[in-house]
């Protein structure tokens, strides 16, 4: 039921949301193409910007492989995966099927909920955790925005919650002082090799589960004071897993290396913070962990949307803060449980503590891109499934439990039945579920659908689309736009202008005058985030009153009118 429930809204409204810069350099090179093919400094149609979206039978695997540890900064694993997986749907217009390539990370996140209920299940020995579990994760707002997105986020963080379930069966072992099986040894191995391999953001996790074993090594060591346990079988299994994984990892790091020489790829999450800027990170990371349990349009463009769901929102943590923190205590006070509860937790705060040491130390926000969260997502879900099964357990309205002389005893009511708390709950992620998928949540950073109906709306005439060009990054903004022109099948004449440079920006400036040149008027021209001098030729052009124009989200831009005598 949890499976129909997540993957049916997985794949609602897929193709809905346009894609955006990111989408665009997993379908190019997922196709084994390569954004070294679209002219610079030069006016191009529509359909040269969008030949590397075509498929490409003379590609292989290879060619993917090739181009992306060339152009990118991730490792290939997915994108092979995606070039299989595309085949397999037609083409849409002579480009590639947007919803074959949503469709994959789709199912992908889609398998997380058995594989999260199996976790549930191991860690707690519990059915109703692993439900719980399996139905958070079935409406979480967050993984319905990693699974909806033609992006290797899901991937990662399905090997994280294989990773997470051989960690749970280490810890049982070391509990128990009996050896690793061989075969759970390989399998862990294995699964963090596909997890280093699929996004380098998964050692992250890697260093978090190195956290929880020392600790667990620390525990031992308080009630036996005895150094030779750690030369005991039960340890040697685990360093074989470490020295594997590390070995695994290690074979990425002459390409991670060499990434390091597109780091302009990864500007947008570097950069000096001055005064209130410091505390960003901390409402960035708060507004992610919000994210995963509760999103209701609160980045909706009506105030009388946003203000209202801002309310329920508020009022809906108000309420289920206690209620979970005091559930979490309950498991606490079993003996079989909190060291469960501990390894999550231990998860959940190393990662959150290296996220800001990355942020704060090494000029490196990766509170940024809430994507990257991925790497102790799922140890969240567990927790908060964890804390649920307490609710259901104890129906009546208890709000806390305490370890007495006389046993277990209640102390306390909630004000609600305990079994209504986790349905309210689950359905608030429900409907943040919904949020998601109708775009009012998790917003794409980039609206080209907006941009193109206001030019169509603006400019009867002809029309010039010119950018500076730094990364393929740029080169996907403008994808964005001819798609849209393309699928509005418009017979309006558009042309794109990428205008390259490196260091300096009067490169961007020469290639538009030239280009300016060269074109016939009338033609209406959109510099369009161009941060680059103004051509003296776009001072022969009329500029349009731009504050009358509405805001697009992703695109900045001005508006010129060309005509035939030059300015009037």
């Amino acid at each position: 039921m949890w499976l129909i429930i997540g993957i049916s809204l997985r794949l609602t409204n897929l193709t809905a949301k346009p894609p955006w810069t990111d989408e665009f350099s997993t379908l190019v090179f997922s196709l084994g193409n390569t954004f070294l093919s679209v002219p610079l400094d030069q006016a191009i149609a529509p359909d040269i910007l969008l030949q590397p979206l075509q498929p490409n039978p003379a590609a292989s695997i290879g060619d993917v492989v090739h181009n992306l540890i060339t152009q990118d900064t991730h490792p290939p694993l997915y994108f092979a995966l995606a070039y299989l997986w595309m085949k397999l749907f037609p083409s849409d217009g002579g480009l590639v099927s947007l919803f074959g390539a949503r469709s994959l990370p789709a199912i992908v996140g889609a398998a997380s909920i058995p594989c999260i209920y199996i976790l549930g299940r191991v860690a707690f020995r519990s059915q109703l955790v692993g439900h719980l579990a399996a139905a958070m994760m079935a409406v979480s707002p967050y993984g319905i925005f990693l699974a909806q997105e033609a992006r290797h986020y899901s991937l990662a963080a399905l090997w994280v919650i294989a990773s997470l379930t051989c960690l749970v069966i280490a810890t049982r072992h070391i509990q128990n002082r009996t050896p690793l099986p061989i075969w759970i040894v390989l399998f862990w191995v294995g699964i963090n090799a596909l997890g280093v391999a699929t996004h380098y953001f998964f050692t992250l996790t890697l260093c978090t589960e190195a956290v929880v074993l020392i600790f667990l090594a620390w525990l031992q060591l308080q009630t036996s004071k005895k150094f030779s346990l750690f030369f005991s079988p039960t340890w040697w299994r685990i360093y074989a897993v470490a020295t594997g994984t590390i070995v695994a990892s290690l074979i990425w790091l002459p390409v991670f290396l060499e990434n390091r020489n597109r780091s302009n790829l990864t500007e947008w999450i570097r950069g000096s913070r001055v005064g209130l800027d410091w505390l960003s990170p901390i409402f960035q990371a708060l507004g992610t962990w919000i994210a995963m349990i509760c999103l209701l349009p609160v980045e909706s463009s009506q105030l009388l949307v946003v203000i209202p769901s801002g309310l329920v929102t508020l009022i809906f943590f108000i309420w289920a803060l206690p209620i979970l923190l005091r559930s979490i205590k309950i498991q606490l006070q079993h003996p079989e449980n909190r060291i469960m509860i501990q390894v999550f937790a231990g998860v959940v705060i190393s990662a959150i503590a290296l996220f800001f040491i990355f942020t704060y130390f090494l000029g490196i926000d990766l509170t940024r891109g809430a994507r990257y969260n991925f790497v102790y997502f799922p140890a969240i879900v567990i927790l908060l499934a964890a804390s649920l099964a307490v609710c259901w357990h104890y129906p009546k309205k208890l709000i806390e439990i305490e370890q007495g002389k006389n046993g277990i005893k209640s102390i306390g009511r909630w004000g609600i039945n305990g079994k209504k708390a986790v349905i309210l709950i689950w359905l608030m992620g429900f409907f943040s579920a919904v949020t998601v998928i109708c775009n009012l949540g998790y917003q794409k950073y980039y609206r080209p659908d907006q941009f193109v109906q206001l030019i169509q709306q603006t400019s009867p005439e002809s029309v010039l689309i010119a950018t500076t060009h730094k990364t393929y990054v740029h080169t996907g903004e403008m994808m964005g736009v001819a798609r849209e022109f393309k699928l509005a099948n418009s017979s309006q004449n558009s042309l794109f202008l990428l205008a390259h440079q490196d260091k300096d920006p009067n490169t961007s400036t020469i290639a538009l005058e030239n280009t300016l040149k060269t074109l016939p008027r009338p033609f209406d021209l959109w510099l369009v985030n161009f941060h680059a001098p103004v051509a003296e030729a776009v001072k022969t052009c009329v500029m349009s009153d731009n504050q009358s124009l509405p805001a697009v989200d992703g695109y900045e831009y001005q508006l010129y009118h060309c005509h035939f005598g030059g300015r009037e």
